[in-house]
């Protein structure tokens, strides 16, 4: 249950000592990739991690040691993990789902709880059940305050379908129970997209909680970034949604060596008690400088999602290669925006970092820094996922990747961030 490859870990042992940011292995077994990691804010030596199909982690000393398993629902796991903790101690795993015997696939969004720090789970209970359509890509939210669940999603009304009949949405569902019942699911965009799961289908639908129990969300599709919102806990959205801004190229793109690649947004709000307070953020990667020069790009509103500053990018190097598979996440202690993105600025070849980047002046600018001991090359017939995690408070940052090594197996890494390593790196600057 809790096998660790010793090979991997005696190899992450030996350079332990000598790390700026030093790497630890969360997990080998079971093929893990496409991550997703959550710090208690409450309690931040307690830490839960999940990747795809069905593994589960968690750790009680900061992410230094992990065990883990494997997470079984009656609903089936499959995939696409979201980890969220609320202010009851109460860990939410979010996937999708793959019912055994039904004839269906990922028909509606699971959530499993944790009443002891991601140790155990519940059987789960669901939402977006349509047993005619496909329910992917989700993400969810929770509110601090209310502790509310918002959980947003693709709707597919054929997955891969052609037919311009068929068309794909933004559906949204809540929970005011601790995800023991859920609210019926309403589709929330204005345009849709279609079936393609490529360009022109709308995805990458990430919730935001604004300091006022504001719902912020944006999504990709149709070469465009798209907003919405709502000031009612998800009762009501707006009637006209807000074009953030072009997305030359389209999310899906190619990275060599890789299954497959997007740039779907990522999007977050600050609740802290900075200057930037109810700041909202949406970070993504594309291909507008071109299909070899893929870059990390942050835009934002101080008005609610009325109007969105110009666009800037994350990342800092002079070069034309690839930065992609970004996320982001916010320290709601100061305000702090931390980001996480695969990066091959030293090399002309598949071999691939893991780099991170923060910003201390409400995105105005960027620090970057490596974060991985060792690059790596992806095998392009091992998908690594579709996104990477990272999660923060009070100076405490834990990113999470897959990597793989010469054998081409898969392992889930994090890294413990040194703060004052960046700030000297900063200064320097």
């Amino acid at each position: 249950m809790f096998k660790i490859n010793l090979f991997i870990l005696f190899y992450f042992i030996i350079d332990f000592s000598f790390a700026q940011h030093p790497n630890i292995l969360i997990g080998a077994d079971n093929e893990p990739e496409e991550v997703s990691i959550c710090i208690n804010p409450k309690n931040p030596a307690i830490m839960v991690a999940g990747a795809n199909i069905n593994n589960y982690y968690f750790s009680s000393d900061t992410g230094k040691t992990w065990r883990g398993a494997k997470l079984e629902s009656v609903y089936g796991v499959w995939g696409d993990p979201c980890i969220l903790v609320d202010t009851n101690n109460v860990f939410y795993f979010f996937h999708l789902s793959n019912p055994l015997n039904s004839g269906t696939w990922i028909d509606r969004i699971v959530c499993q709880r944790s009443i002891n720090n991601g140790i155990n789970w519940s059987k789960g209970t669901y939402t977006g059940l349509n047993k005619n359509k496909i329910q992917d890509k989700h993400w969810a939210a929770i509110d601090r305050k209310t502790n509310n669940l918002y959980v947003c999603w693709s709707q597919f009304d054929r997955y891969e379908s052609s037919d311009k009949k068929d068309s794909s949405n933004i559906m949204f569902s809540s929970s005011i129970d601790g995800g023991k019942t859920w609210n019926k699911s309403k589709r929330i965009n204005e345009k849709s997209g279609d079936c393609s799961d490529n360009d022109n289908t709308v995805e990458g639908a990430v919730p935001a909680i604004g300091p006022n129990g504001e719902i912020y969300v944006a999504w990709a599709g149709n070469q465009e970034i798209r907003f919405d919102k709502s000031m009612d806990q998800g009762n009501t959205w707006m009637q006209k949604d807000v074009k953030v801004c072009d997305m030359p190229g389209g999310w899906f793109y190619k990275i060599p060596g890789l299954y497959r690649c997007n740039g779907l947004p990522v999007t977050a709000c600050d609740i802290s008690n900075s200057p930037y307070r109810g700041t909202i953020y949406i970070n993504w990667t594309d291909q507008r400088n071109g299909s070899n020069n893929t870059d990390v790009w942050l835009i934002k509103s101080t008005d609610g999602g009325n109007t969105f500053s110009s666009m800037v990018r994350v990342n800092d190097d002079s070069t034309k290669r690839h930065q992609f598979l970004t996320w982001m996440t916010i320290d709601q202690t100061n305000g702090y925006l931390y980001f996480i993105f695969y990066d091959r600025r030293r090399f002309n070849d598949e071999r691939t970092d893991v780099y991170m980047a923060r910003s201390t002046d409400g995105g105005k600018t960027f620090t970057n820094f490596r974060i991985s001991e060792r690059s790596f090359i992806p095998t392009k017939s091992k998908f690594i996922g579709d996104y990477t995690n990272v999660t923060a408070h009070n100076n405490i940052v834990r990113p999470i990747w897959t990597s793989s090594d010469k054998f081409k197996r898969l392992s889930v890494w994090t890294a413990i961030i040194n703060t004052k390593v960046i700030d000297r790196k900063k200064k320097k600057e």
